[in-house]
């Protein structure tokens, strides 16, 4: 009998916790999917032949070059950003050929491994961690390069795991300024529809993405826009994968061209109405002015935490912080508990700090992100900003006073 209760009073305490609801994904990717965009999903499958799916692909390129701010191509593939970085670099580059890539983080080494992988040859300028790019330095190894044997420079705009937001506005000018015709490619799988990018005006020669970020639309479609040269640059290659070729699938002469055999027609239903909430009715650049506020807030609920404890952000410049996720140090074992803690009494899940050291290491568990990206509003925001701190509370965790009041300020236009 006391084994029984004694199991009884366990499900009981169980039960009590405050994580029922609806649970709060706060990572940065997959992010929170939109009611509609889940809706727009739930239906049987379309034709793939004649009808409203064919009807709707011009709408919906020219919705996606207008998030990416190019007149160029766009490629669309069923893949996950991994598979875009594939695409962009066969479509560009021959085995044997240089790249040069530029990394502060876990995505831009993630970057270098498959152009290795591919028999390219890879020169990585490590920057670390803890710092974005050094554009002199960047700009003496380009005028070192005079044949210029390097094809490609490839660079993250944000990269995730450190939250860094990277220059690449003075990246392209330290290109020209260097006179050289290398190809610069930009991963923006965490910062398009999120953080200001502007293709076109920012002289990107290609943009790799993918829909499940700031796109709001289920893992599954990567996406890759590339300018005429880069084009150019495609048809004097001997050989392209017939997967990875972005011709066709930029200019089709049938619908299946678009994909390389059948459509992932559910995500392009769920694309649809993504890019109708984005575009046509809160407007990218409102877009991007949300998730510049709410990322504010996050920052200066951080900036008052880090009073009176441990806590600080991996970015100490606002300048160069993502506008998408926001990367945290707490110290270990305390990140690790911090999370368990908010997902199992409250109902929210917090990032993994991924990649500031290697997960073996007791210090990956001093780390953790805030993921604020794609359908987020300052409820949302408040309410995650709110769990963390009850968590430092119950786990006694020090920090200061007068975050949520910061944090508040912020959204309600006062600071």
């Amino acid at each position: 009998m006391t084994d029984q209760n004694n199991s009884l009073s366990a499900r009981k305490s169980h039960a009590a916790t405050l994580a029922s609801g609806r649970h709060y994904l706060a990572i940065p990717g997959p992010s929170v999917m939109p009611d509609r965009v889940l809706n727009a999903m739930h239906q049987p499958a379309p034709n793939i032949y004649t009808g409203a799916l064919l009807d709707m692909m011009d709408g919906l390129v020219a919705d996606l070059k207008a998030v990416a701010r190019t007149r160029h191509h766009v490629a669309i593939y069923v893949s996950n950003g991994h598979g875009g970085w594939e695409a962009s670099l066969v479509n560009t580059t021959a085995p044997g050929e240089k790249v040069l890539v530029l990394v502060n983080g876990m995505f831009g080494q993630g970057w270098a491994n498959h152009a290795a992988g591919l028999g390219l040859d890879v020169e990585i300028m490590d920057f670390g961690k803890n710092a974005g790019w050094d554009l002199a330095r960047i700009e003496m190894r380009l005028r070192d390069d005079p044949k210029g044997e390097i094809r490609n420079i490839l660079c993250a705009h944000v990269d995730t795991s450190t939250s860094y937001k990277n220059d690449v506005v003075g990246l392209r000018k330290a290109i020209d300024e260097a006179g050289h015709d290398a190809l610069l490619l930009c991963d923006c799988i965490a910062s398009m529809g999120c953080d200001r990018f502007e293709m076109d005006a920012w002289g990107v020669d290609v943009a790799v993405t993918a829909c499940q970020k700031g796109l709001m639309v289920p893992p599954g479609v990567g996406l890759v826009f590339f300018s005429d040269r880069a084009a150019e640059r495609q048809k004097n290659l001997k050989q392209v994968s017939p997967y990875w070729n972005w011709v066709p699938r930029a200019n089709p002469e049938g619908f299946y061209q678009f994909f390389n055999g059948t459509a992932p027609t559910h995500h392009l239903l769920g694309l649809r109405e993504a890019l109708n909430m984005i575009i046509h009715e809160e407007g990218i650049e409102n877009v991007w002015k949300r998730h510049e506020r709410l990322a504010r807030a996050v920052w200066a609920a951080c900036d008052a935490w880090a009073t009176g404890g441990p806590l600080e952000m991996h970015v100490p410049n606002p300048d160069q912080r993502s506008h998408a996720v926001t990367g945290v140090s707490i110290g270990a074992p305390t990140g690790t508990a911090l999370r368990d803690w908010l997902t199992e009494n409250l109902g929210v899940t917090l990032g993994i700090g991924l990649g500031i050291v290697p997960a073996g290491d007791p210090e990956w568990h001093g780390h953790f992100r805030i993921g604020h990206m794609g359908h987020v509003n300052a409820h949302m925001v408040l309410g995650t900003l709110g769990a963390i701190e009850t968590g430092m509370q119950a786990l006694n965790i020090p920090h200061g006073p007068g975050a949520l009041a910061a944090a508040s300020k912020v959204c309600a236009g006062r600071l």
